[in-house]
């Protein structure tokens, strides 16, 4: 007759499915490798099944059943801690880890500010954060190695369920010496540049929904220079080598080199972009990443819909 598995292998399981590296979570775990491997090989015999593919040189990978067991395990471990606390006599304050993915041109914007008001509202819990693309960020969430995440509604898969936070209207961004600069007092229309050299910040689905504004104001954009990195966007710009289209407003003005940047609001009709809290479909949330959600809402003068 197989055994139960027990709290400290799924602890094992929860450090190696998220680091997806067996060194990298017996550090983390302050355990040894061996330790960890037979805890490991132990659970998949007692669950009858394989959890992780082992990919030589290169770590690990879950199998369908260790996805499965990832992504139901966060609200088991958090509810075992909440009983270890209240046998203890502590109160009911959260604690412990959460893992929330970032779309990474939102990471600048909104990470500080969220993990202040998080903190000060939760401060027994550890909040870290992973950094990709879109279609990063999804693949963390369905594998479960983060446990919510804030990123744009573009590109999003079936089976997630999200909330949304505030929704973004584009703007256009110039460098100071342009003649439009002076009119960053009033509306302008993308046609007015549409002879003029873009610089596109060229990220997965990114890239489309900034085309698409082009398509809906009957322009074919002159694109100068593509870029993945949001300042490097900003920096092309700063140096008069085109102009560009953004989401989020930076609060200031300068450049990381030094040049000056005006932001001009559009005076087009053309798609907000909306910024969403994002988890799995069938997975029961954590109270640590509700309590994140609620605290991004709040921030932000957002509702739960």
């Amino acid at each position: 007759m197989t055994k139960p598995f027990t709290l400290v292998q799924l602890r094992y399981f929860a450090a190696v499915a998220e680091t997806q590296n067996m060194t990298e979570a017996a550090v983390r775990l302050n355990v040894t490798q061996s330790t960890l491997s037979s805890a490991i090989a132990q659970l998949e015999g007692e669950v009858g099944a394989s959890l992780f593919v082992r990919m030589p040189r290169r770590g690990l990978r879950l199998t369908d059943a260790g996805r499965r067991l990832s992504r139901e395990l966060g609200p088991f471990l958090e509810e075992a801690d909440r009983i270890n606390a209240l046998v203890a006599g502590e109160a009911d304050a959260l604690e412990g880890e959460l893992r929330v993915g970032l779309f990474a041109p939102l990471a600048p914007f909104r990470a500080p500010v969220i993990l202040s008001a998080f903190e000060r509202s939760h401060p027994r819990v550890h909040v870290s954060f992973l950094e990709g693309d879109q279609q990063f960020v999804q693949r963390a969430l369905a594998e479960g190695r983060c446990d919510v995440a804030l990123m744009y509604d573009i590109g999003l898969e079936a089976g997630f369920t999200t909330h949304v936070v505030e929704r973004v209207p584009p703007h256009v961004i110039v460098h100071a010496g342009h003649p439009l600069a002076a009119a960053a007092d009033r509306e302008v229309w993308l046609s007015e540049l549409a002879a003029e050299p873009l610089i596109l910040l060229d990220l997965p689905h990114t890239r489309e929904y900034f085309l698409n504004l082009f398509r809906l104001a009957g322009i074919e954009p002159r694109i100068r220079h593509r870029a993945t990195g949001y300042e490097t966007v900003r920096a092309f710009v700063g140096k008069g080598h085109g102009y560009s289209v953004l989401n989020q407003r930076i609060h200031h003005q300068l450049t990381y080199v030094g040049d000056r940047i005006v932001p001009l609001t559009l005076a087009d009709d053309l798609p907000s972009i909306a910024v969403v809290l994002v988890r799995p479909d069938g997975v029961r949330p954590t109270r640590r990443a509700l309590a994140f959600e609620e605290v991004c809402l709040r921030l932000y003068g957002a509702t739960r819909d």
